[in-house]
């Protein structure tokens, strides 16, 4: 074995302890430039995945197509893909060199979004948001089995929520950019300029970004096996509280993806709205909003931890049920601004679970299966959350067909899902503790 070469998978505790001396230091910036490239990639891939909801209503008109369909486009079209495509790939992560896969995916994924800009009808696009989705399941979970390894356990809910700030970043940006690139030149070059950028993104992240031993970070000597996919699920189903943070993930991840979706629709329809006027909002209430109640989730957590084990599970659990009452005065009130601004807390609060949630899933599991845990974890709240969110609320507002339809399908989403959520982060409490001792079976 060629102890330099540091992605070259090791098949025993004492060569990884070899691999550990001969492998050159890893210094705290190096560790933060490659969170900070990360942060970058996540920012990419939400803006190629939600740019569709600022451009959801002008695609509508222009296509001709009903909620129920543009609920299926922004939902499982994407969705079912993603999740399906993101076990192999997680699996491969778990094998082979992550940055490469992270940089391959990237690539793929921005390709497909500039694609969406030719289509020329409905089934065109849905293809194009097709391939986006299987070019994105190559990029979360390799790139938090990555950061795991270059940061320590107590550092890893601030790294992931950093890592997660990203999500909202680029929902903003999309938001800003589609909306004042749709209102200017329409939504087809809208596709264009955000996607062709991901490229370039792809070849910083190949040449720039270095690889690290599985279990890296890890205060003892880690056996490099290579568990199945399938024995990563039963592993992962054996855990309660993995279980749990699942569900209670996918349940506000369905009332966030159904609000992140049809909300501009909301305010176009219900506020008259354009495009260009509401990206401009948008952008800065998902950005600062979310991005500083993701930080702000992991970072709180991670401070609380040495006095209650269980501050992860209950952070998650504050975040959703305060955001609540936000939410509804968002969707209720008939001032345009107030809703507007409404929605700035409801945003900071239901995003406190993002890093403390992914924390816990890979501190659960073996180094070695971290990957495919991530991609288990995202397939079930993917197929909840992405699938069946913006698509429910596309049916509801079909069902109850009025012009402010969008307003009761809303409410309804996020109340029942976010109180729901929030009760399985309690519970998801209760069994964290001796969970957490149960990675020892592998």
């Amino acid at each position: 074995m060629q102890t330099t070469t540091i992605h070259e998978e090791v098949s025993s505790p004492q060569s990884l302890d070899a691999v550990r001396e001969s492998t050159p230091v890893v210094s705290d910036l190096y560790a933060y430039y490659v969170l900070a490239v990360m942060f970058v990639v996540t920012i990419f891939n939400f803006i190629d995945r939600q740019i569709l909801a600022i451009l959801l209503q002008p695609i509508k008109e222009d296509l001709q197509v009903s909620d129920t369909a543009m609920g299926f486009l922004t939902g499982f079209a994407f969705a079912a893909f993603y999740t399906f495509a993101g076990l192999p790939l997680a699996r491969l992560a778990d094998r082979w060199v992550r940055r490469s896969l992270i940089a391959i995916s990237l690539a793929t994924w921005s390709l497909m979004t500039a694609a969406s800009g030719l289509a020329r009808g409905f089934t065109d696009l849905a293809i194009a948001r097709i391939g986006v989705g299987i070019g994105e399941a190559g990029g979360s979970p390799p790139a938090q089995s990555l950061i795991m390894d270059y940061f320590p356990p107590e550092k890893r809910a601030t790294a992931l929520s950093i890592f997660a700030c990203g999500v909202y970043i680029g929902v903003g940006l999309g938001f800003w950019l589609g909306g004042w690139i749709n209102d200017a030149f329409g939504w087809r070059a809208a596709f264009f300029v955000v996607g062709l950028p991901g490229v370039v993104m792809a070849l910083v992240v190949r040449f720039t970004v270095r690889e690290l031993p599985r279990g890296w970070q890890e205060r003892q000597s880690v056996s490099i096996q290579h568990p199945s996919i399938r024995e990563t699920w039963q592993f992962f189903a054996s855990l309660t509280t993995g279980k749990r943070v699942s569900f209670a993930a996918a349940l506000q991840a369905f009332a966030g993806y159904g609000m992140a979706t049809w909300l501009p629709a909301f305010f176009i329809r219900v506020h008259h709205m354009t495009p260009g006027e509401l990206g401009q909002w948008m952008s800065w209430i998902f950005a600062i909003g979310g991005a500083f109640g993701t930080f702000a989730g992991g970072w709180i957590a991670d401070r609380w931890m040495p006095r209650e084990p269980r501050a992860r599970a209950y952070v998650s659990m504050i975040g959703v049920l305060v955001s609540i009452p936000f939410y509804v005065a968002t969707l209720l009130s008939t001032n345009q601004q107030l809703a507007l601004l409404c929605s700035l807390p409801a945003i900071t609060f239901s995003s406190l679970w993002l890093g403390p949630s992914l924390a816990m899933i890979q501190d659960l599991v073996p180094p070695t299966m971290r990957a495919t845990a991530a991609a288990v974890y995202l397939f079930i709240v993917t197929i909840i959350g992405l699938g069946a969110g913006p698509q429910a609320v596309g049916i509801l507002n079909d069902w109850i067909g009025t012009p402010d339809a969008v307003r009761y399908s809303l409410l309804a989403s996020v109340v029942v899902m976010s109180l729901s959520a929030g009760f399985f982060y309690w519970r998801a409490g209760k069994s964290l503790v001796q969970d957490l001792e149960a990675k020892i079976r592998l």
